[in-house]
């Protein structure tokens, strides 16, 4: 293993992390249940998963439910989606008056229809002056809070838009850039393009650029470093089911060679935490035993565990009912090796992006255009 990335803490803002290691904002992942337990393994920033700016300042139950912080939390890091600079500027007002986070992050990588198709996520940055107006209010109502953003290559390959973007939010001031090396057509298919990172490093030397995409180890994360210089790293998929990588990655920019190889009694152990910090959470074990459900394949990939159990897990409402299923596994079972390692997560297929009617002709957005997505904005927090 590489160890020329030991020992390089990533500065973001004010932020000083010892680990450049950053959690991946996941709808109906990144919860603080999930954030509090990869914590509890290692070290980095833990982001929230998307909160919609509109439903935030109209101060909806949930988008204020998801925006909360574990007292152990610190920095407490939020992710805001918006497409209108006006509902996206006071949602961080919001944020910094109220001191609900010490980092901000805004959204310019979410590829899913229903965000695209309302000219949000990785749809936005085509259009240079919104994205602008954007980052530069956001900035500015930031304050001395972090404020960063994360986007994709751009919408297809004939429509890349990460370098000019990269450029307008380093004119902004934002204080790091992340890099999802896809496009929003390619979904989450085919093999990330390092490659793209290394450029945007290099069009914006002077902001911290992170690399996102195919990072399912810690060699994963050391490699993409080396091969890119990006000063730090995001992950997503690769740690469902598998929190303890941030500890292995922590071990990793240390400069050690150790890592995690979990028999089958400490993958129980995670996800029986993992639920009890999902009731603790909602508090509501109906809806927790539910929620966890979404992770038995994750957590238990390469494992000898039967199809029965699986199910059962799959269909539990209680945490007695999981700790017994846990209970009939064979807790010495070893770590299966390959078997558990690569890939996690749905990849999906390349698909034409869902986009507003006329989103192409033109870099810039004409003003009924403007008014049109800002009216469209979507309501729901959390993806």
């Amino acid at each position: 293993m590489s160890t020329s990335t030991a020992a390089k803490p990533l500065s973001i803002g004010g932020l000083e992390l010892t680990v450049p290691v950053v959690l991946a904002p996941m709808a109906g992942i990144t919860n603080t249940a999930f954030r509090r337990l990869c914590r509890e393994y290692g070290a980095g920033l833990y982001v929230s998963e998307m909160i919609t700016s509109r439903a935030l300042v109209e101060r909806t139950p949930e988008s204020l439910r998801l925006i909360r912080h574990h007292e152990s939390e610190t920095p407490r890091s939020i992710q805001l989606y918006g497409v209108d600079p006006k509902t996206v500027s006071d949602a961080v007002t919001m944020l910094v008056a109220e001191d609900r986070a010490d980092h901000i992050d805004l959204n310019f990588g979410c590829p899913v229809p229903k965000v695209t198709r309302k000219g949000g996520g990785a749809a936005l940055p085509w259009k240079l002056d919104l994205f602008r107006d954007i980052v530069e209010g956001a900035v500015k109502a930031a304050g001395d809070i972090p404020l960063t953003i994360k986007m994709r290559k751009g919408i297809d390959a004939d429509h890349l838009t990460y370098l000019e973007a990269g450029r307008i939010a380093q004119g902004a001031g934002v204080s790091s850039v992340a890099l999802h090396a896809r496009t929003a057509s390619e979904f989450y298919s085919g093999h990330a393009d390092w490659a793209a990172i290394g450029k945007l490093k290099q069009a914006i030397p002077d902001v911290p650029v992170l690399g996102n995409g195919d990072i399912w180890s810690a060699e994963d994360a050391l490699r993409m470093v080396d091969e890119t210089g990006c000063d730090g790293v995001v992950v997503g998929r690769g740690c469902l089911g598998k929190p303890w990588l941030f500890g292995d990655l922590a071990a990793a920019f240390s400069g050690q060679q150790l890592k995690a190889e979990p028999t089958l009694g400490e993958v129980a152990a995670g996800y029986k935490r993992h639920a009890e910090l999902l009731v603790e959470f909602f508090d509501d074990e109906g809806r927790a035993t539910r929620d966890i459900r979404k992770h038995v394949a994750w957590y238990f990939k390469g494992y000898a565990v039967g199809g029965e159990t699986r199910a059962a897990l799959a269909m539990s409402s209680s945490l007695q009912e999981i700790d017994d299923l846990l209970g009939t596994l064979d807790a010495d079972q070893p770590y299966p090796g390959a078997d558990a390692e690569g890939q996690r997560g749905r990849a999906g297929t390349p698909k034409t992006p869902s986009l507003p009617q006329h989103w192409l002709d033109s870099r810039e957005i004409a003003e009924g255009m403007r008014a049109e997505v800002s009216a469209a904005e979507l309501h729901n927090s959390g993806g």
